[in-house]
């Protein structure tokens, strides 16, 4: 088998284009969550704390000169990113905790009740019955 006949089959198989829609739509999610924690959550915690800008928030380890940038260590873009990912698990976590109670409840769900014997069925044991009679 020729490496591109093998990678074909690898990559269509269902479970190679399930990941890849959930990677896109999960980028998309990380996304929109993402701006939720930066523009609703983040700043009213700042104000909660003093005003502070976490993405603000650095350490300067060599200053600014006329021909170089500061050197700074943002430690403040790493809390940020922390808190986006806390907030992306948790609505993960609770999607996931939302879909296994609804497999719950159909897990739970009483059987069908098995059918009836079919009309073959009940005529052979008639048969059957006459016979041993006999």
């Amino acid at each position: 088998m020729s490496l591109g006949k093998e990678f074909k089959e690898f990559a269509m198989r269902g479970n190679v284009v399930d990941m890849a829609v959930g990677i896109i739509i999960g980028a998309a999610f990380g996304k929109i969550v993402s701006s939720l924690v930066k523009d609703v959550i983040m700043p009213p915690i700042g104000l909660a704390v003093g005003g502070v800008d976490f993405s603000d928030l650095a350490i300067v380890l060599q200053e600014a000169s006329a021909e170089t940038a500061a050197v700074t260590m943002n430690y403040g873009m790493f809390l940020q990113t922390i808190f986006d990912f806390l907030i992306v698990a948790f609505a993960i976590f609770m999607a996931i905790k939302v879909m296994n109670s609804m497999k719950k409840k159909e897990a739970d769900a009483p059987p069908p009740p098995p059918p009836g014997p079919s009309n073959e069925e009940k005529l052979l044991t008639e048969i059957r019955d006459l016979l041993k009679k006999d």
